[in-house]
């Protein structure tokens, strides 16, 4: 199995182990599931009834999550366009240094420039209202933000992720 962490914040993202998507060799798209996550059922080995405890005011519930989210600890935060569009001007800054640090070449490099303005322009911004956004584990604000969207049925979440913005490890 392959783990994809940040090359900035080294946070986990995401895994093989979900069917990624190469679109236009920018970024990845993964579609999630709402899962159902248990309530934690702890038996101590007391008797409730005879400590005066009352089951009810313990009581928990299961919650639907999202499984991708849920794995990787992905953590909401909130944007605005302009917000946004800041955070990833610098963002593809740091990813290009962190390129040009690995070695890549520079038509590669040019490659990825390119593709990304590209799929910001005709992609994002166009369906910016729709997006909730992701950071990793760290919360760190310079790292990759991860781009939650849902398929054209509505009910079908998916993640996008910048393919280049990623470093593989097997696991």
């Amino acid at each position: 199995m392959k783990i994809f962490n940040d090359i900035l914040t080294g946070d986990e993202i995401i895994s093989d182990s979900y069917n990624l998507k190469d679109i236009d060799g920018i970024v990845f798209e993964a579609d999630c599931a709402m899962i159902t996550e248990e309530a934690v059922n702890v038996d101590t080995g007391a008797n409730a009834s005879a400590e005066g405890g009352d089951d009810e005011a313990l009581e928990d519930t299961a919650v639907k999550v999202n499984n991708i989210v849920h794995s990787f600890r992905l953590q909401s935060t909130q944007f605005d366009k302009k917000g946004y569009l800041g955070y990833l001007k610098g963002y593809l800054k740091a990813v290009k240094a962190a390129l040009q640090e690995r070695g890549t070449d520079a038509d590669a490099i040019s490659k990825f420039e390119k593709g990304a303005q590209k799929y910001v322009k005709e992609k994002l911004l166009p369906n910016f209202k729709d997006l909730e956004f992701y950071t990793g584990e760290s919360m760190d604000p310079d790292g990759l933000i991860v781009l939650l969207n849902y398929r054209e049925d509505g009910v079908t979440p998916y993640v996008i992720i910048w393919k280049d913005g990623l470093k593989e490890t097997k696991v």
